[in-house]
Formats: C-alpha cells, structure tokens, sequence
C-alpha cells in the first residue's frame, strides 16, 4: 500500500550479499504446507526503537498467530501505530530511526539488512487510517500493485479484480462501475477499496492502522464485519483508539502505554479479566 504522497524509496547500507530470499510460507498460491496453528507467524522479542535520542518503544515482546486478528489499544502517543510499521519497514523511511531487537516471520528475521524489503512489503498488506484511493479507475486502483509486478494479461488482472473486491464485499457496489473514478466512492466504500488493493497482491498478513477513525457507525460495522470474515485468510494486526471495537473484531489484543507493551493476552481476558491495574484504569475510563 501506498501513503497519500509519495515517500521515498528507503536508503539503507548495502548488502555485501544479494538480498536474501524471502517467504512468509506458502501465500495464497499453494506451496509448502501452512504453518501450524499454535505456531505464531510473527515473534518480536526485546524490540526497542529511538528516534534520534528518544526512546520510543521498550523492550517489545510478542507472538502473532496465524488467522487472528490482533489488535493493539492504548492511548494516543503510546506506540502502536510505531510498532505497527516496524512490521513492515515502513520506519526505515525516517531520519534517525534505530531498532534493536528482533522481529521473526516464519523464522525470518526482517530487519536483517539482507532482506528485500520490496519484498516484505509486498507480502504486507496496509490499510492506512484515512482512505487513499489513486485518481484512477477503481480497477485500476485495485490492480496497481500487479501491474507494478509486471503483471499486463487483462485477463488476469480483471480476475484479481473482482476476487479482491469480493474479498473486500464491494464487488456488488462496483462491478458495474469499474471504469468510473474511485473518488467517486463514498468514504466506506473507499476504505474498503483500499483493503482490496491490499489483499490483491495476495499478502499473507494485513496490517490496519487505523481503518474506521474516519467512517460513520454503518461504514464501520460493514468494515468490521469485512474484517471479521478476512481473517480465515489472512493474520490482520490492527491499531484502533476504539476498545469497543477491538473487543468487537479481535481475538488477541495488546495495551500499550508510552512505549511499552503492558499486557497481551486473549480480548475477552484483557476486558474482563486484566492481570495489570493500569490496563484495567484504561479499559474502565479512567484515563486515555
């Protein structure tokens, strides 16, 4: 996925190897058999992140598991969205970033400087917090990244077309608008484009920043419930300031305060159950 403007291929010290392979497991195209279910996809283990002198992660330590949906709460300023795009290099793109520590993928680590971080991102699909869709045709929109790929047979990419937009239950609202603009769309029906073009290029794990800050009760639920249904294919990891809705759409859900990951545990636990007092004041109202 792509932020609103354009950002910067990242510059990073080069590799005294051609960058080493990278495979998140089998994707959606056959392949090696899928991982077991009580094995996490993503280990991060003591991982810490400065902005120049400012620390602003501590000592993270977590394991995703496949076909789940996580969700990371806290209030604003605490780490989340940080954290999230550690998962994707996306930080690399700042001035003065840091990171120690480790973040393992099916037992790749990928912040070896080695690895393809084209890579990587292809294999991570986001969805932003604000809808981007490209001045373009909606299946334009849903294709670019496979035409970015390479990818030309419009046969090819109008089957991709209307299995992501299925995926993303806009196909019924779009099949007979494909070559209108996308910024036609209403505000929901964009966010959900947007999630079609994340999943077109068959990523294994979704990430979601925080998907329906902008959208009304209706294009959230209709978001959430895509959410709901998505993970039988796909890990989702999404940042949300709402706790309703991570009780709503999440298995596991991690709290976070100023940088430091204060509990992780199933959601029904962490909202009704806390083992942590802090957790509970925030769950409870009594600050965020």
């Amino acid at each position: 996925m792509l932020e609103n403007t354009a950002m910067p291929e990242p510059t990073l010290a080069p590799p005294q190897a051609p960058p080493q392979a990278f495979s998140l497991g089998p994707g959606r195209s056959g392949g090696a058999a899928p991982a077991k279910a009580a094995e996490p996809v993503i280990r991060i283990e003591s991982l810490n992140l400065f902005y120049g002198q400012k620390q602003a992660l501590f000592d993270i330590n977590l394991k995703i598991r496949p076909n789940t949906v996580t969700a990371f709460i806290g209030p604003s300023g605490c780490g989340k969205s940080t954290l999230l795009r550690c998962l994707n290099r996306m930080n690399d793109l700042v001035d003065g970033v840091r990171i120690d520590g480790s973040i393992d993928v099916h037992g790749i680590s990928i912040l070896d400087q080695g690895v393809d971080v084209t890579e990587i991102r292809r294999r991570f699909g986001m969805v932003f917090q604000k809808s981007n869709p490209f001045p373009k045709s909606i299946f334009e929109n849903v294709v670019y990244g496979l035409r970015i790929q390479g990818i030309k047979n419009r046969a090819v990419l109008m089957e991709a077309c209307e299995r992501s937009l299925r995926g993303a239950a806009l196909w019924d609202e779009a099949k007979d608008r494909l070559e209108d603009s996308a910024l036609g769309l209403s505000g929901g029906q964009m966010q959900r484009l947007c999630i079609a073009r994340a999943i077109a290029v068959e990523p294994e794990i979704v990430l979601m920043d925080e998907p329906c800050s902008a959208l009304d009760p209706i294009a959230t639920g209709k978001v959430e419930e895509l959410i709901f249904n998505l993970k039988d294919r796909y890990t989702i990891v999404i940042v949300t300031h709402n706790m309703q809705q991570a009780a709503r759409v999440s298995d596991e859900t991690g709290f976070f305060m100023l940088g430091k990951l204060i509990e992780f545990d199933k959601t029904e636990a962490i909202f009704t159950r806390p083992k942590e007092k802090t957790t509970e004041e925030y769950i409870t109202g009594r600050f965020g």
